[in-house]
């Protein structure tokens, strides 16, 4: 599995080149980001940052000290803007107190550690927390979404309806642990499924037809 798993990331890389995976200029920016993104368009992620980068605020004490109203203000294209603000802030006022105000001192802690602090942060989710550790943070995690499982489903990788904690062990078990491959591979298994791997797949189409028949011919499949 192991071999077929790097076999299937050479050939979407090969396919839709390199993501360049997260997009933003810098870590607080990724985390920003990654809060912005829930439940929503990254276009619509890109008008709140904007926001914040025109008024000044995208820096951790600036962010950290802005009143909820004004913050809300410049994320409300991020949609659930309240919602997100007090989202924001729990994980800022987090970074702030505990972590000595230093998203560079985060990067020294470990990972297991640091992934249980996120996630007992109110309305941080497994995906939003692992893309804060993977983008922002340099951890060699993998992350989940949609299009993740999807891709396993289709591809007959995972049996059944799998969570997200099965789906990334999958990922992580399989593979050696690199923030790169687990940073690039995320993101061409969202382009395939963003061209290719829908609910109803174009499978006649997919770049990795050639390991699908191959895995069906070994009865695999």
């Amino acid at each position: 599995m192991r071999q077929r798993l790097l076999n299937i990331f050479d050939i979407l890389l090969g396919k839709f080149g390199a993501r360049h995976w997260w997009p933003g200029e810098t870590p607080l920016e990724i985390i920003v980001g990654a809060v912005l993104t829930q439940n929503t368009s990254w276009k619509n992620v890109e008008k709140a940052i904007t926001n914040l980068k025109d008024a000044g605020l995208l820096e951790l004490a600036s962010l950290y000290r802005t009143p909820d109203e004004v913050l809300a203000e410049k994320i409300r294209p991020s949609g659930y803007y309240n919602l997100k603000t007090v989202r924001l802030k729990n994980l800022l006022k987090v970074i702030y107190e505990e972590y000595n105000a230093s998203i560079e001192y985060c990067k020294t802690l470990e990972l297991s550690q640091l992934r249980q602090r996120l996630l007992a942060i109110k309305g941080i989710g497994e995906e939003t927390a692992d893309s804060i550790l993977l983008y922002a943070l340099g951890k060699p995690i993998f992350v989940i979404d949609a299009y993740t499982r999807r891709f396993l489903a289709n591809h007959g990788l995972h049996e059944g309806r799998c969570t997200y904690g099965q789906a990334q062990d999958f990922f992580m078990s399989n593979l050696p642990a690199d923030v790169y491959l687990f940073n690039e591979y995320h993101a061409l298994i969202v382009a395939l499924g963003q061209t290719y791997c829908f609910k109803v797949p174009k499978c006649g189409e997919c770049p990795l037809r050639s390991d699908k028949d191959k895995v069906r011919s070994e009865g695999l499949l």
